[in-house]
């Protein structure tokens, strides 16, 4: 069975001034949420660079009113994103650890061996590839930014140091690296253009090969309230719904799908040519069913959103005044993309998080975008012994308590913003 669509023919022309859908044309005339100016949340500010003029852009989630596709507009070319980025993956022991665990089982399940050929669009730091290595499986990583391909080189992990796209993906082809598998995690949000990159998939896969995409929830974007996940650098969020309709507009079907805990809940969707397999697994037509039954398909059921978001601001910004007030010191945990916009969204600057800490050497002795807290070394929440330990990347919020279990020792709490404000006693 194939995953049917719905979605008109692409509008090709929009009035002026109003912003077009990337994936099918379409005048974006809905609003999810407004979060006001932000800056690129994984420009990290150097200490050199706190006396300088930092650039704030709109962060204005719109959703298409023909396919749902939620997006921002793009103000930078991605060039100026990913070409120098400071995102390294094996910092997260859970996401390496999740990384393994599909190794494993992906190569269970099709069979891959030494004669098969694994390509990951988005390889970052060899997080996820150095598991195919151990195994025997020959692999070769995509990723644009120099400084984190350069840790998966050293590895040993063959890189193509390119964005990807189909002018990529014809080159790659010609040298004979067509993909048995085909994989991307959390790429797929990154893409400004969507029809160029899913096109390049189609180009590189091998007739009988499988492409798997993992990218966040929009359901549970919106479900969770995790509107922090929102920046820059992500151009899109995807339901199910709307992302079987790209696939299928360039040649490909999802016959399988896995809902993910990661990123605090995800989709691990499962392509592959059109007809080139069995039926389409039950998974996918549940989901859909599932989407549909939350009108994912309908502008109601994203009015309500932006409400949450306020309400969400004004419970944080209660919290760490009513803190301060009382003489307690509040300290951040994690520098990540996510901190970002909820720092900035909401106003926080070090009078009320004096700094944070981050396993990242790349990011500790620099200043979080826009507010410029201060990045420190994880051992300065031992020295400085703060009330509150303020956890940023709430995705991974047991590894870090883990980790920090320690500031019970002076009776320290732990505090999670999302989906709600929750301290940890």
């Amino acid at each position: 069975m194939a995953v049917s669509t719905h979605m008109q023919e692409p509008v090709q022309a929009t009035p002026a001034g109003i912003p077009a859908c990337r994936f099918c044309a379409r005048p974006l005339r809905h609003t999810l949420v407004d979060l006001g100016m932000s800056p690129l949340c994984e420009s990290y500010v150097t200490l050199e660079g706190l006396s300088r003029m930092e650039p704030f852009y709109p962060l204005r989630v719109h959703v298409c009113d023909g396919c749902f596709l939620v997006q921002l507009e793009q103000f930078v070319p991605a060039e100026e994103i990913f070409t120098e980025y400071a995102y390294f993956s094996s910092y997260a022991d859970s996401w390496v650890e999740h990384a393994r665990q599909y190794v494993e089982a992906i190569s269970e399940r099709l069979g891959l061996g030494p004669q098969s050929l694994v390509v990951e669009l988005a390889s970052n730091d060899g997080y996820l590839l150095q598991h195919f290595v151990a195994r025997g499986v020959p692999v070769l990583g995509v990723e644009p930014a120099r400084n984190v391909a350069r840790t998966a080189i050293e590895k040993g992990i063959p890189t193509r140091v390119e964005f990807f796209g189909c002018e990529l993906a014809r080159r790659l082809a010609a040298e004979g690296f067509m993909a048995d598998l085909l994989l991307g995690n959390n790429v797929l949000a990154q893409v400004p253009d969507l029809n160029d990159f899913v096109a390049g998939m189609k180009l590189l896969l091998k007739p009988g090969g499988v492409l798997t995409m993992e990218f966040p929830h929009l359901l549970a974007l919106m479900n969770e309230n995790q509107f922090d996940t929102i920046y820059h650098e992500h151009f899109s969020y995807f339901s199910l719904m709307t992302a079987a309709e790209i696939f299928a507009r360039h040649g490909l079907e999802l016959f399988d799908v896995e809902e993910l805990t990661t990123h605090g809940g995800s989709l691990r969707i499962y392509g592959r040519h059109v007809g080139s397999g069995d039926p389409v697994g039950p998974a996918v037509p549940r989901l859909l069913a599932l989407e549909r039954a939350a009108g994912l398909d309908r502008l109601d059921a994203y009015r309500a959103f932006e409400e949450q978001v306020h309400e969400t601001k004004r419970r944080i910004l209660e919290f760490l005044i009513a803190a301060r007030r009382a003489g307690k010191r509040v300290v951040g945990y994690g520098a990540p993309g996510k901190g970002n916009t909820l720092l900035n969204y909401c106003g926080i600057r070090s009078d009320m998080i004096e700094f944070t800490v981050d396993r990242n050497v790349y990011k500790q002795g620099r200043f979080l975008p826009g507010t410029r807290i201060p990045i420190q070394h994880p051992d300065r929440v031992r020295e400085v012994r703060p009330d509150y330990l303020f956890i940023l990347p709430w995705n991974f919020k047991d590894e870090i308590m883990r980790q920090n279990a320690f500031i019970r020792d002076w009776g320290g709490r732990f505090v999670v913003p999302i989906p709600e404000l929750k301290v940890y006693e």
